[in-house]
């Protein structure tokens, strides 16, 4: 039976994956399991973080020595904010750290026509790039994909729209580049506000938003309704969100 394992982000750290932590899940985890596959979301989800080149060299550094497979979900590639930030895809970084990598790291990387400037979830269509995998596990893997339905081929038509944009000899190249900037600009927008409100809000923190879709905020909960919590058997991540369904009818999760 598969067991998940988790690692932790630096929440002080603009939400960077520290290589360190990653070799302390890993030896905790070897405790009761072997660990087989390291999955990263790069832009992060729910944390919208861009993690960078250095980082991403680290965690295949880790997965070339621990023997694991990468799978890298890189759907919000296209979502990237802030200009100190840039997207670096695994496959790329692991081509330019040379042949001793590239020809032995296992890797999966993940696209989808749901994110990014297209948004659009409801075609379905996205695909994933493996290299490196083992022969025989590749020809189990076909073996499952082969006995399913084709993929809606709306999703289809659209993921090769992601994959071959138009080019800039094409009569819809001008059309193109000036929506894509439209709407990629709007979210910037978009999360710099979202960022700003937030963390003008007392109690509330949140880093920047540098990618995804998405901000992570940190709340802290005053001492009077930790205290009321407790007097209540609960705790105070539980309290808080129940008082604010009742209060305002915002449905949010503890964690």
């Amino acid at each position: 039976y598969a067991a998940q394992v988790n690692y932790y982000l630096d929440e002080d750290n603009c939400w960077a994956l520290d290589i360190n932590e990653l070799y302390r899940a890993y030896q905790a985890a070897k405790l009761h399991c072997q660990p087989r596959v390291i999955c990263i979301i790069n832009p992060g989800n729910p944390t919208g973080q861009v993690q960078s080149k250095k980082c991403i060299e680290e965690v295949l550094h880790f997965a070339y020595e621990e023997n694991l497979f990468v799978m890298s979900d890189e759907v919000y590639q296209d979502n990237v904010y802030t200009p100190d930030c840039q997207f670096h895809s695994f496959k790329k970084v692991l081509y330019e750290m040379g042949p001793e990598y590239f020809n032995s790291v296992e890797l999966a990387s993940f696209h989808s026509t749901s994110k990014g400037y297209t948004g659009e979830c409801g075609f379905r269509g996205g695909y994933m790039e493996v290299i490196n995998m083992d022969p025989e596990v590749k020809a189990q893997m076909v073996k499952l994909l082969s006995v399913r339905l084709c993929p809606p081929l709306a999703g289809q038509a659209a993921m090769d729209v992601i994959v071959n944009p138009p080019q800039p000899d094409e009569h819809s190249y001008k059309q193109f580049r000036q929506e894509k900037s439209s709407v990629l600009g709007a979210l910037a927008d978009k999360a710099k506000l979202t960022e700003q409100i937030l963390n003008a809000v007392p109690g509330i923190k949140c880093n920047p938003v540098q990618g995804a879709m998405y901000a992570f905020p940190r709340i802290f909960i005053p001492p009077k309704a930790v205290e009321e919590a407790k007097a209540l058997g609960m705790q105070p991540d539980m309290f808080y969100c129940l008082r604010l369904l009742e209060e305002t009818g915002i449905c949010v999760v503890p964690g």
